[in-house]
């Protein structure tokens, strides 16, 4: 039954607290991805908030490491990453340092091969063949095969304990709509992880958002807040006279 006046199941609620609250239920040593372009559509609280609880020991996949001082930077000023899987990694000095010194594991993956490994992750998929990486250090240690006369190199599908994603608008069932490009991975990481929690600017009750405007349905969302204060930083800021 569902709650007098509501129109739908109590049980379906996902709304928690906030950031705090949710960081809470991350254990030392766990996995997780991290939705984000560069600084754009990245979950800047849960982010900051993981930072403040100290769990340690994480290994984190994300398009990219952030930057000095901000995004995923801050968790490795505070050596609570021991993994890193990443396709892009050069805005970040200390990631720099804590690479070249060996204070930190790196799997850099093709940015294409990253983005299918995790939709296959999030399809149960077991892994397929991609041209990209083949006859370079990328493929060693991997089955390798000639496909149609292409040489082409197997990858296996990337998962995680948790996937921390952040959308414009949420309702309290989870289902989620991205603002335009601030999509990026968010939309395949919330389906590639155990447990996916969802930062949102707007939190609306359901109903309120069109189904077919749905990016992610909630059935992928595990739990939900409504955020504040974003920075929103430009990653490299590029001008031009005129």
């Amino acid at each position: 039954m569902g709650r007098r006046g509501s129109p739908y199941n109590h049980v379906m609620d996902k709304v928690i607290a906030g950031p705090a609250e949710a960081v809470a239920l991350v254990p030392d040593g766990a996995t997780i991805m991290v939705g984000g372009f560069g600084l754009c559509g990245i979950p800047e609280l849960l982010i900051r908030a993981l930072r403040e609880r100290g769990t340690r020991h994480l290994t984190i996949i994300s398009n990219n490491a952030g930057v000095d001082g901000f995004g995923l930077g801050v968790l490795l000023e505070s050596r609570q990453v021991r993994k890193i899987v990443a396709t892009y990694v050069g805005e970040n000095q200390e990631f720099e340092r804590q690479c070249l010194s060996g204070e930190l594991d790196v799997d850099l993956v093709p940015q294409g091969t990253f983005a299918e490994r995790i939709r296959a992750g999030g399809a149960g998929i077991g892994g397929f063949f991609t041209p990209a990486g083949y006859g370079t250090v990328v493929a060693e240690g991997k089955e390798t095969r000639i496909l149609n006369g292409v040489p082409q190199v197997f990858e296996h599908p990337l998962r995680a304990d948790f996937a921390f994603v952040k959308a414009f608008t949420g309702d309290r069932l989870g289902n989620l709509v991205y603002r335009k490009t601030a999509r990026n991975f968010n939309a395949m990481m919330a389906t590639a992880a155990a447990t996916t929690i969802a930062e949102v600017e707007h939190l609306v009750p359901p109903g309120a958002i069109d189904p077919d405007h749905v990016h992610t349905p909630g059935i992928f969302v595990r739990h939900i807040f409504e955020g504040s204060g974003y920075e929103k930083r430009i990653e490299r800021r590029t001008t031009r006279q005129v």
